[in-house]
């Protein structure tokens, strides 16, 4: 007899008072075959070889701008090498170029003003648009880390792409930024900064599973990757 169909006979002679649970109609020595039948038997607890399931990956927002120093020094230095570090199922990354630029509606035409002046909105839609169209996120992060730590986040655009992501267009990218299809995705940008709760008072602003806090913007800002394993269950 298998060892897991062992168990589970011996857990009928042992606990003659835990009953068959509603829904289960599986014989006692099926009750440790597979996670389904001991879920609908309700006996989980006693049945460890069962392997568990996968633990949900930690959610990190960041709203930032291309420009933004501290933005700049939080994603090149703390958030890019944590992500290397970490398996792909701890950590879910969002990225949302926009921060604390003004979204404004001139003529029936959406426009944009940003804090660090036009260039710095040419580089959040870049950006944008550059994960509208590589749409993974281990294809286009390392973009945005090669735009972010050089010397031109808007003009290292073409060289960060042959370096790291040489079968994304950049002709698309641009077509992108030039056309319709950027300012919808600056607008989105805009709705999800202007969401945030409690409201975003500067850049970077950090949320963790979805909530943002003083002592998690510290904490993610001092360790990123021990907050992380923290966090992780």
């Amino acid at each position: 007899m298998a060892p897991t169909a062992l168990l589970a006979v011996l857990v009928a002679l042992v606990a003659p008072g835990l009953g068959v649970a509603p829904g289960c109609d599986y014989p006692a020595q099926r009750w440790c075959s597979s996670r389904d039948i001991a879920v609908a038997c309700q006996v989980e607890s006693r049945c460890p070889s069962l392997p568990h399931p996968a633990a949900a990956p930690v959610e990190l927002s960041l709203y930032y701008e291309s420009l933004c120093p501290a933005c700049r020094e939080f994603l090149v230095l703390k958030l890019f090498p944590t992500w290397l570090l970490l398996p792909e199922e701890m950590l879910n990354i969002t990225l949302v170029p926009y921060g604390n630029a003004q979204e404004r509606n001139i003529s029936g035409k959406l426009d944009f003003e940003c804090q660090h002046g036009p260039e710095e909105c040419l580089g959040n839609m870049m950006e944008a648009c550059l994960m509208h169209e590589a749409k993974d996120f281990s294809t286009y992060f390392p973009v945005i880390f090669c735009l972010e730590s050089g010397s031109s986040v808007t003009k290292n655009l073409e060289a960060c792409l042959q370096i790291y992501a040489p079968e994304v267009d950049s002709g698309r990218i641009t077509a992108c930024v030039q056309g319709d299809t950027g300012v919808g995705l600056m607008h989105h940008n805009a709705q999800l900064t202007k969401a945030l709760d409690p409201p975003h008072q500067y850049v970077p602003w950090i949320t963790i599973n979805g909530k943002h806090t003083d002592e998690l913007q510290a904490q993610a800002e001092a360790s990123l990757l021990g907050l992380v394993c923290h966090l992780y269950q």
